[in-house]
Formats: C-alpha cells, structure tokens, sequence
C-alpha cells in the first residue's frame, strides 16, 4: 500500500489527457483508523521537516492547488497542513481580482504573496487562473485592460505559458522549491458534493448557484487544464494530477509528496561554530551562578 507519488506526476512535455488520468484510485488505507494513522504519521513527518527547513533557513516552498469547485482544496490545505507551525506557514487565497491588481501583470498579485526562505507558502488558487478561468470567461480577459494589440493575438496562452514557465524556473534557480497540485474531480462526483452542500445545513454557505452555472462549462475547463498541466509541467516544477474523488486519498497522496519533496532537500540544522560553543559555555556558567 505504499504511496508511489511518481505515478501522480505530469512528465515535461507530455500531452496531457485527463480522461486517461483517473479521479479515483484503490485505496491507500484499509479503514478509517488506518487512514488516520497514515495521515498522523505524514503530519508528524512533515512538522519535523517544517522545523528542520525553517531552522535551515536555504529554500522556500511554495504548494499551488487548482481544481474546479468542490475538489477538497480547502479540506487538503487545512488536514495535511495540521501540524505546521503557523509561524513557518502562510495560506493566501486567490480569487476575483482587485481594481489595483487590473492594473499589473498577470503574475504581480501572486508574486508580493510568494514565501521567504525557511517558510512554506500555500497558494489555494493561483496565477493559472488566468489561463483557466480567463480562458473559459474572455469576458475576465478583457477586464484586464490589456491594450488592444494583445487581447487579438493568437493564442495569448501561450505567451502566459511562457511567462508562467519562466518565472518558476527563475524561483526554482534562486531556492524556492513549488510544488503544484491539480485535484482532479469526477463530474459525477462534483454533483454528489454539491448535492451534499444543500442538504447539510451547515455546508450550506459553501455553495451558489454561479457553481452550478460553471458546470456548464465543464468540458472547456477540461481543455484549459489539460492544455495548462502540458504547457507548464516541467521536469523541476512539476504538476501532480491526485485523483480527488476520495477525499481521504486525496489528502494522503498530497501529504506523501509534500514530505518527499521535503526530504528530497537534504537539509540540515545549522552546524555550532567552535565559537559559538565558547560564548554557549559562557551562557551555561552565567545561569549556573
């Protein structure tokens, strides 16, 4: 029942199809106490490497969710995240765009929000929707106030894609280690969530009915994604594609590759100076008197 998280990664330059990609795997727990225990161990792994990586203080993370609505972004942030310092952690959400934001680059708003060294930042949401749900909506597209002699270019993705490429490449290049998940949820399944969302009064906040209006746009988002996951997956900053219509794997398959990738840092606690045994001596006699 081990989690093997290559099996969930977009190789560079694969055209990616996300009907061959599956919403539901076998799974990874043989109970609820054993997921719990599964769980429990990736977030008591992943509190000690937060420790270790802050104290290292080398590389920043960065984990980027995207999904369509219902996915369990919120649900995977807040379970796999549990045991993290809050001091080492920050969430940013992104959602419509402010009047200020309009009037900058795509990537501007996200780029104040990015995280230091030594610290994880969560971004629910991010730069890609503006090639997701621009794509889906021209109508956001062109509230944008780009000149003219860009919105008629073909295809402007591509250049988005472009610049989207480059700039993880330069963090990448500079210590920032991004991690970028896509919560891949079946229609079948969204309508069950949705369905849920009504009948229990206290999900019913979570829902709108501009929700059940996107569904009619479900096979364009399919394109934008996949279009998205091809262009952007990349051999340093890959996608993961986790199957998202059991929660409960899908949060067990993030938390795995959240503690890989940590791991993967080989990191270390800042080695004592003999100088600094000398003035920690120092200390110890003071206290002692």
């Amino acid at each position: 029942m081990k989690i093997h998280t290559e099996d969930f990664r977009v190789p560079e330059g694969e055209d990616v199809d996300l009907g061959k990609w599956p919403t539901d795997v076998g799974p990874l727990y043989k109970s609820k106490k054993h997921y719990k225990e599964r769980l429990d161990d990736h977030i008591a792994q992943l509190s000690a490497l937060q420790q270790l990586h802050y104290a290292s203080g080398r590389y920043a993370v960065l984990l980027i969710f995207q999904a369509l609505d219902a996915a369990g972004k919120d649900g995977a942030i807040r379970h796999v995240m549990s045991g993290v310092n809050p001091q080492g952690c920050q969430v940013f959400s992104f959602k419509q765009p402010s009047a200020t934001e309009l009037l900058h680059d795509f990537l501007w708003r996200t780029s104040r929000d990015l995280p230091e060294r030594g610290r994880i930042g969560i971004f629910n949401r991010s730069y890609y929707e503006e090639v997701l749900i621009a794509r889906v909506h021209p109508e956001v597209l062109k509230g944008e106030r780009l000149p003219d002699s860009l919105l008629v270019k073909t295809p402007v993705w591509q250049d988005r894609y472009r610049s989207i490429v480059d700039q993880e490449r330069h963090l990448h290049c500079n210590g920032t280690r991004i991690i970028k998940f896509f919560l891949h949820l079946s229609k079948d399944e969204q309508r069950r969530r949705f369905l849920e969302r009504i009948d229990e009064p206290e999900k019913n906040w979570k829902f709108s009915l501009s929700d059940v209006r996107e569904r009619n746009f479900w096979d364009q988002y399919m394109t934008a994604f996949e279009e998205c996951l091809s262009a952007t997956s990349t051999r340093d900053v890959p996608w993961y594609v986790v199957p998202a219509d059991d929660k409960d794997n899908a949060r067990l398959i993030v938390s795995q590759i959240v503690v890989d990738t940590l791991e993967a840092l080989n990191m270390h606690y800042p080695e004592t100076t003999p100088e600094r045994h000398r003035e920690l001596e120092s200390i110890r006699e003071q206290l002692a008197k």
